[in-house]
């Protein structure tokens, strides 16, 4: 539809005037302390509102405003913003009810009902039920000093007899990957998710572990009870170059709740089935067939705008065809650390694994039951393109993302202690389909 924006486009050049002024502002950034020590502050809020907008925070930036509107149900330039601000993220629910309730007030000028009205007649024009499509293409690199996992002796447990391992290899894996995603919502509070995606990894000495994998996802994200709760189902597929390929069928339930404002707890539980019998080559492939449970518990912290923590609790456990060193138990602990600079996003983490097997596996060791401890440490740096070279990536959708993982195993059995450093380069883009 094609209509007169008039104030309708003033009032979007306002918004997004608004946010690039933050940007060059000198005044310096409103923290979420701030916010929680002066609730009220009408001006405070509206600069929080402006500074969380132009970071690409719309929802915060929408629930700053939707609690001064209920502070100052009065305040015509409040709803006005808050409008703005809906339509640029497409949620007509929510403002087809703030027109509504504005159409109702006696005290707007012809200039303000004419708005509401171009508003009201753009929302009614657009399909209720519009599926937004989007695609992510990554390529990348990983350098891994000890890609085969040799351990730390040396040596390795075979038949209750202790032989030499072979040396630790070095190799780069080359890997890429493409995800399409359509979303469409359903009702004000819910949406749908479909998700096709494909990737290839290829060695340059291990290339056994070449593979392409394909992936489906189905989920849900809706609203419950106060929570969002996200059931889904996904499915996967890997071809190996010369090992077995695997299909695996997963379906489970995510969920979390905020605790306040700067508190949010989450919880799920997934149920999964892996086959490796699809390769006829390899007649034991199928002694790894498992079905396994797992459940999980995390805890998001916001210290301020630019620093988020997240600690998280899981444990799973495998029930495998053949039980000898494939059947375990795995308890999880991970703490992480997100840093939000204007100039790079940087997460830290550790996490350590305890897998508790419940079978000896007669082919390494009959006489001692497998148990081992991870520590993965890992830290990454992401920066956008766009904020080096503006005129590559305008949209700031390209990534530089860097890393440094190290892996070290420590395990009652010899063949079990290791240890792996990896480094890895990658670049990733997304694009809007629609």
């Amino acid at each position: 539809m094609i209509f007169n924006l008039s104030k309708l486009k003033l009032l979007v050049a306002w918004f997004f005037l608004l946010m690039m002024t933050s940007v060059y502002s000198s005044e310096k950034n409103i923290t979420y302390m701030q916010i929680l020590q002066n609730p009220n502050d009408l001006d405070l809020n509206i600069k929080y509102a402006q500074q969380q907008g132009k970071m690409g925070n719309f929802k915060q930036t929408i629930s700053t405003l939707e609690r001064m509107n209920m502070l100052y149900p009065d305040n015509t330039e409040i709803k006005l913003y808050l409008l703005s601000v809906l339509v640029q993220v497409d949620s007509p629910e929510k403002a087809n009810t703030i027109i509504e309730e504005m159409k109702l007030r006696r005290d707007l000028t012809p200039e303000d009902l004419e708005t509401l009205q171009e508003i009201e007649a753009e929302l009614k024009d657009r399909e209720p039920g519009l599926w937004t499509f989007a695609a992510d293409i990554s390529a990348g690199s990983v350098f891994t000093d000890n890609v085969n996992s040799v351990s730390k002796t040396r040596m390795k447990s075979e038949s209750d007899s202790v032989v030499g391992f072979n040396s630790a290899k070095h190799d780069r894996t080359l890997s890429g990957g493409i995800g399409l995603t359509a979303t469409r919502p359903i009702g004000e509070e819910s949406s749908l998710l479909i998700n096709a995606s494909h990737s290839l990894s290829e060695q340059y000495q291990e290339t056994d572990d070449d593979y392409q994998s394909y992936g489906f996802t189905l989920g849900l994200d809706s609203v419950f009870l106060g929570q969002s709760v996200s059931p889904y189902l996904m499915l996967s597929k890997s071809d190996y170059q010369t090992d077995a390929d695997s299909f695996s069928f997963m379906y489970g339930i995510g969920s979390f709740f905020s605790v306040g404002e700067r508190n949010s707890i989450s919880y799920g539980y997934a149920f999964s089935d892996s086959k490796g019998n699809h390769n006829s080559t390899d007649t034991t492939a199928d002694e790894t067939n498992s079905t396994g449970h797992s459940f999980t518990l995390g805890h998001d912290f916001i210290f301020n705008e630019l620093i988020t923590t997240n600690i998280s609790l899981g444990y799973s456990d495998s029930d495998a065809k053949v039980d000898a060193g494939n059947d375990y138990e795995t308890y999880d602990i991970g703490l992480s650390l997100n840093f939000a600079f204007p100039w790079a996003y940087i997460a830290v983490s550790n996490a350590l694994s305890f897998n508790d097997y419940k079978k000896e596996d007669t082919t390494v060791n009959s006489n001692i039951l497998r148990s081992d401890v991870t520590n993965t440490f890992d830290i990454m740096v992401t920066k956008a393109i766009g904020d080096i070279f503006p005129a590559i990536d305008p949209n700031r959708s390209l990534f530089i993302n860097m890393s440094y993982e190290k892996v070290r195993s420590e395990a009652n059995i010899l063949n079990y202690d290791y240890i792996t450093d990896s480094f890895s380069l990658s670049f990733s883009k997304s694009f809007n389909l629609n």
